[in-house]
């Protein structure tokens, strides 16, 4: 289904709208969700893989397919909505790993490095994902607008707020902007926990106006962090697995970092949902980030994290930003057909 961009509505269409919103939900693809890894009760077990020194999720089955939609290859803007109570320190390492996707003077395994296996994706015309990703405008939500528990529909509500606010509103930009509504740890989004730590997808012009690329994160370190900050936290049933320690000194703040990078890399492949994916039934695309669930590092899979790195303090970390150092995981490589990243061992 086409979504139309036009607002200038007459008042006599507003049951069609209706109608167009209601079958959007029913016939349009569900918006994709980041899965994060479960523990195994024998976490790091390499030799489940035998001899194999390349698995990070290689197969001859991954089907990975373009199906001619739209990628974002003009200079990608991230604009920002803090949704709920944001400490200064928790935003400062979120725009941090933001700014170092584009930051190319920064030594190996670097955040711009693991975005160039994005910027390896194209369009029909054959030009590549931006390798420009800039931190747009920003919009604090502090009051909670829309309560602090949020349906998938109420999230693109808060965006609406957000583009159409009396004082500075955020740009509206359908073709290179990017909008990332981050909530706090207190408030809770539907299907939160249950696996789900964010998902991406564009709005609808019949509830925003417009049709925006979107992405929502959420905080879980009050919620369920044994869920989606894994492994900077680890859930109570499995005794004896240690969690690791977080490079920035929040398992939730960290465990975030990922998830955003997973939701970017994929909103950059298949903003519209009709790009970049793998498998039969586009309602449930299996996207780059997707196909590289909990691999961070070589001979990641199963449930092995890959060979990762740690610092003088004991944190562990895979690769690195401007002045700080980012847990994130690895993406799917299209060429070669094997999840890959900035620190792999033979980089």
């Amino acid at each position: 289904m086409r979504l139309s961009r036009d607002v200038r509505r007459p008042a006599l269409l507003l049951p069609a709208i209706l109608v167009h919103t209601l079958l959007a939900l029913l016939l349009l693809p569900a918006p994709s969700d980041a899965w994060r890894p479960w523990p195994h009760l024998k976490p790091n077990a390499s030799d489940i893989f035998g001899d194999s020194k390349k698995y990070e999720g290689s197969s001859e089955f991954v089907k990975l397919k373009y199906h001619m939609g739209p990628v974002l290859t003009a200079n990608i803007t991230v604009h920002t909505i803090w949704y709920g109570a944001w400490p200064k320190a928790h935003k400062k390492v979120i725009r941090e790993f933001i700014n170092s996707i584009s930051a190319t003077d920064v030594k190996r395994p670097s955040v711009a490095g693991w975005w160039r296996t994005v910027q390896m994706y194209t369009d029909q015309t054959g030009e590549n994902i931006s390798r420009a990703v800039l931190l747009g405008e920003e919009k604090n939500d502090r009051f909670y607008s829309h309560g602090k528990s949020l349906t998938r529909l109420s999230v693109q509500s808060v965006i609406k707020s957000a583009v159409t606010a009396r004082t500075r509103p955020l740009p509206i930009n359908p073709k290179s902007g990017l909008y990332l509504l981050l909530t706090s740890a207190d408030v809770y989004v539907q299907d939160f926990c249950n696996n789900v730590c964010g998902f991406h997808y564009f709005t609808f012009p019949s509830i925003v106006g417009y049709t925006l690329p979107y992405a929502w994160v959420g905080n879980s370190a009050k919620l369920c962090p044994g869920v989606c900050a894994y492994p900077f936290a680890v859930p109570d049933y499995i005794p004896g697995l240690k969690p690791l320690r977080a490079p920035n000194g929040d398992a939730g703040v960290d465990g975030m970092v990922s998830v955003i990078g997973h939701e970017m890399a994929e909103l950059a492949t298949n903003p519209l949902a009709n790009a970049w994916y793998a498998g039969q039934d586009p309602s449930f695309p299996v996207e780059i980030a997707d196909l590289c669930e909990g691999i961070y590092g070589t001979g990641g899979g199963g449930s092995y994290t890959g060979q990762m790195l740690e610092d003088g303090d004991g944190a562990t970390y895979n690769m690195k930003g401007i002045r700080r150092k980012f847990l994130v995981q690895w993406v799917w490589n299209h060429v070669v057909s094997y999840c890959t990243g900035p620190n792999a061992l033979d980089q």
